[in-house]
């Protein structure tokens, strides 16, 4: 590890031991030039305080948090700054002799370094150093969900998407910082995401109470994801709230669906769910709503059942990334109530859809029943970490 020492001496200016860096960027504060130590022979309680910072250099690594040590003397303050003014805070330990800063370096930025000493017969000194990390070869973003300000229902996850591999799962956790308003247990969990990518969801370990407040602070600035992955140069925060406790069951044997909420049916409606034996079966367990997506083309070919339909569709409420929605499907008026008959979704009426499509939201569970189905929603065919037991998604926390 490169190192950069500075001498602070109680009668003549700070003075830098060791070559600081080389000149920064143009775009980025100047790192203080080097000065000669003076000639002068201190007192034992005054000789001089030796400063040293990690890491230096004109490409320091990043990912790392500042260090400062003194020897000879005491710490009283140090201040880290990039070019554009940004403070990188950290705290000087108990004995006054070391510094360290709480957010790693991030790369391609310049710090700047400014350092009070007090030496051991009490006069004060300072000095500064600087250095500049390198430049990230390859940057990771993160899609996540719900937005900033949503109001959603009590199934749904906080869950990121990666644009690329994490193979640092765990330093990628560690930074991922949940609070709630009223002390909410919960995970988080990896998987694979239905488009392919890295995926981590938190969950509570049961449906959320109504009313919660949920804030994530993703601090992920300076973290390196791992080999393919790339560096992580922004941080990433959302706050949402929890709306209505809302459950709809759906009955694929009595081919109904029951809107329940805190606990009372609000209305039952008749339905259609998937043809049985075959590919056109619905998926049963817990779908959590995903989106309310109103009028929408849905064209067989997309979900591998070749030309089984292709048509406009009102009210659309997409279930999985796989395809199944609950929607209006006056197409299949005489089997409503009565047969499953459709290619995976749940169908009702155009009047019994308008009424459902406007009491739900994003995040209410589906909890699907029935006795011919294609299996369980799996955690990543949109949010299916509810048909893990709690032990289950536990093990996919990468701290455990």
């Amino acid at each position: 590890m490169s190192r950069t020492r500075v001498l602070a001496h109680p009668r003549v200016r700070a003075a830098v031991v060791a070559a600081l860096l080389a000149p920064l960027a143009a775009c980025s504060s100047s790192a203080p030039s080097d000065t000669s130590v003076a000639k002068v022979t201190p007192s034992p309680d005054d000789r001089p305080v030796t400063v040293t910072v990690t890491p230096a250099g004109a490409k320091a690594p990043a990912g790392e948090p500042v260090r400062v040590t003194a020897t000879s003397g005491r710490l009283t303050s140090v201040t880290v700054t990039d070019a554009r003014g940004h403070r990188l805070a950290g705290e000087v330990a108990a004995d006054s002799r070391s510094w360290v800063s709480g957010r790693k370096a991030v790369p391609g930025t310049a710090y700047t370094v400014a350092v009070a000493t007090l030496t051991a017969g009490g006069t004060a000194g300072s000095t500064k150093a600087g250095f500049t990390t390198a430049p990230a070869d390859k940057v990771n973003k993160v899609d996540w969900r719900p937005g900033a300000g949503a109001t959603v229902g009590i199934a749904q996850p906080i869950s990121l998407v990666f644009d690329h591999p994490v193979k640092n799962r765990a330093e990628v956790e560690k930074q991922l910082r949940i609070t709630t308003s009223n002390d909410t247990e919960g995970s988080w969990g990896w998987m694979r995401d239905w488009s392919g990518r890295d995926r981590v969801d938190w969950r509570p370990r049961t449906y959320w109470k109504p009313g919660t407040e949920i804030t994530l602070k993703a601090e992920l600035n300076g973290t390196d994801s791992g080999a393919d992955g790339g560096w992580f140069v922004r941080d990433y925060t959302t706050a949402f709230t929890i709306g209505a406790g809302q459950i709809v069951e759906v009955d694929l044997d009595r081919h109904r669906l029951s809107l329940v909420r805190d606990g009372k049916t609000v209305r039952r409606i008749p339905v259609s769910g998937g043809t049985p034996g075959g590919d056109k079966r619905s998926w049963r367990g817990t779908a959590v709503l995903m989106s309310k997506e109103g009028t929408i083309n849905m064209n067989s070919e997309t979900v591998g059942l070749r030309d089984a339909y292709n048509k406009m569709v009102d009210h659309s409420m997409r279930l999985t990334w796989s395809g199944m929605y609950a929607h209006a499907a006056p197409w299949n008026a005489k089997y409503l109530g009565r047969s499953n008959q459709s290619s995976g979704c749940i169908g009702m009426s155009d009047a019994d859809a308008a009424w459902f499509y406007a009491q739900v939201r994003p995040g209410d569970p589906f909890e699907i029943t029935g006795k011919d189905t294609k299996g369980v929603v799996e955690p990543g065919n949109g949010f299916g970490a509810w048909n893990l037991s709690w032990a289950e998604w536990q093990e996919r926390s990468a701290l455990r």
